[in-house]
């Protein structure tokens, strides 16, 4: 499955809506479109996964990496609109507790 990664600026943060499945053979486009953006000062990145219907540890590895180079600008990183199923792979991996994911789950899973 392919992915399509939607950018939009506005003054205060950068919105990213994801749509499609997250593993190791899309990982790659998502990087490329996303690290850019965490480089600027005082990054604020708002991720919305409404649209994502998979994601592996590839997935979560460009999280990781993607909120390191965030910390390191001094900026603000937040995944919403989550499913139940990406909740949970986030609490499996402990990543909900350094990765804001509470913003306006989809569905209303906090």
């Amino acid at each position: 499955m392919d992915i399509k990664i939607e950018i939009t600026n506005n003054s205060d943060e950068t919105n990213i809506s994801i749509t499609g499945e997250i593993d190791v053979y899309t990982a790659p486009k998502l990087r490329e479109s996303i690290f850019p953006l965490a480089q600027m000062p005082n990054p604020s990145i708002v991720v919305s996964l409404a649209n994502v219907s998979y994601m592996d540890s590839t997935g979560l590895g460009v999280f990781i990496g993607l909120l390191k180079m965030v910390r390191k600008n001094e900026g603000q990183l937040r995944l919403i609109e989550l499913s139940e199923r990406l909740v949970r792979l986030f609490r499996i991996t402990g990543l909900n507790d350094i990765i804001d994911i509470s913003s306006k789950s989809k569905g209303g899973v906090q």
